[in-house]
């Protein structure tokens, strides 16, 4: 298994929509383990494919309290939602940003595990929301987007900010 690089905002590879898994091969479950250990090690809840810069349609997620309860959705669709809850979310490619975002309540999705075969899964609470926002990254959507401009702008100005601040290869500040 290998850490993989995640991409960080506004990184346009992150606006790139994932296209399906034609079948769970070896190559897939490579990168769902892959994808696992990284989410892991960042450490997060989850992660899409994309944000590894791998544009297939599979999501890794672990919302136990023990991390380890893996749920691996391959192809993941919408089948249902219903109602309607408010999290704080962050995001691994967004790193030090928190904000409140308006999510379902209830999510029903179909998907097909690390073993390829199909499932449907009733979620709710942290998991429902943890699933449709690493949804949203195979659909090339960030979270921070559904936020105001104004917020959007002023969480740019912050990751501008801090990457002038951080040191290069070299030891020196890094100009954009």
């Amino acid at each position: 298994m290998a850490l993989l690089h995640i991409l960080r905002y506004p990184d346009p590879r992150l606006h790139k929509v994932a296209e399906r898994v034609d079948r769970v091969d070896d190559r897939i479950r490579k990168l769902i383990k892959d994808m696992a250990e990284t989410m892991y090690a960042a450490p997060g809840i989850g992660l899409a494919a994309t944000q590894v810069d791998v544009h297939q349609r599979v999501i890794v997620i672990d919302v136990s309290e023990t991390r380890d309860q893996l749920r691996v959705f391959v192809n993941p669709e919408r089948v249902a939602i219903s109602g309607e809850a408010e999290w704080e979310e962050g995001c691994l490619s967004v790193p030090g940003v928190f904000e409140k975002v308006q999510r379902a309540g209830k999510i029903t999705v179909r998907a097909l595990g690390a073993d390829g075969e199909p499932y449907t899964l009733e979620a709710e609470g942290l998991l429902a929301v943890c699933i449709q926002h690493e949804m949203d990254h195979l659909e090339g959507k960030v979270f921070v987007e559904y936020l105001s401009r104004l917020k959007q702008q002023r969480i740019l100005a912050r990751i501008k900010k801090q990457e002038r601040q951080t040191p290069g290869p070299e030891g020196r500040r890094v100009v954009l």
